[in-house]
This record gives C-alpha cells, structure tokens and sequence, in this order.
C-alpha cells in the first residue's frame, strides 16, 4: 500500500524537486522495495538521516507528552516496546542506507530549532556534493 502511495505522490509535480519520508521505511524489506520503485522512477535515495537520541530522553519526553496532552497510547511501557521493535525491524535499516554510503546521523538533543538547523546543514552539505 505505502509503495503505491508513494509513487502516486512522486507522480505529482511538487514532488519533482525533491521529497522526504519520515518513518518509512521500517524494516529491510520495505527499504529494498522502495529503492526498486525510486531507481524504475529515476529518483533514487540521496540521503537517509538517523537522527540519534538516548532511550531514556525519549522516554521521559513522550512520558511528559502524554502528561500534557492525556495520551494513554503513550505509557513508558510503550514506549519502551516501540525502542525494542525499532532495534530489531528498522536499525537494519540504518545498517542498509549506512553500507550505501547515504546514511547521516544526526543529534536529536536540542530544541527543535537545533535539530532541524542540524538536519538542514547535512541535507544542504549532501546537495553541494
């Protein structure tokens, strides 16, 4: 489903100068198939960010949104559960990327000002290369 919903969208004249996605893929399956779509479209990966956080900040950060904004779906146990799911479906996927040469890291600490001025600077670096 998301494939096609992907190539639907990259289909659109927006979509032309650029796209990113945020939480797909997931898992090594799904990447590889997205390369195969995005190389038959002539639009392969440029770049794939990781951006790195500690679990425990991760944790206390969702626990407090869920404070704020009374979100049950947002237990530590949850939470928790997500991390380990992450580590044994997706982090293959940094793997991936990273052995491909498209993979950045970037810190996830900081306001979101700082983080999205840190993601600007490696997608800008990746496009002056």
């Amino acid at each position: 489903i998301m494939l096609g919903l992907i190539e639907e969208r990259l289909g659109q004249a927006d979509a032309g100068g650029g796209f990113i996605l945020d939480g797909y893929p997931r898992n090594l399956a799904q990447a590889e198939a997205l390369d195969t779509l995005l190389e038959r479209l002539e639009q392969p990966v440029d770049e794939a960010l990781q951006i790195d956080v500690d679990v425990e900040m991760v944790v206390a950060r969702i626990a407090k949104r869920a404070a704020e904004e009374g979100r049950s779906d947002d237990s530590e146990e949850v939470v928790r559960n997500r991390m380990k799911v992450y580590e044994s479906q997706t982090a293959p996927v940094v793997d991936y990327y990273a052995q491909k040469g498209l993979l950045s890291r970037v810190l996830g600490v900081g306001t979101i000002d700082e983080v999205f001025q840190r993601i600007k600077g490696v997608l800008q670096l990746r496009a002056d290369s």
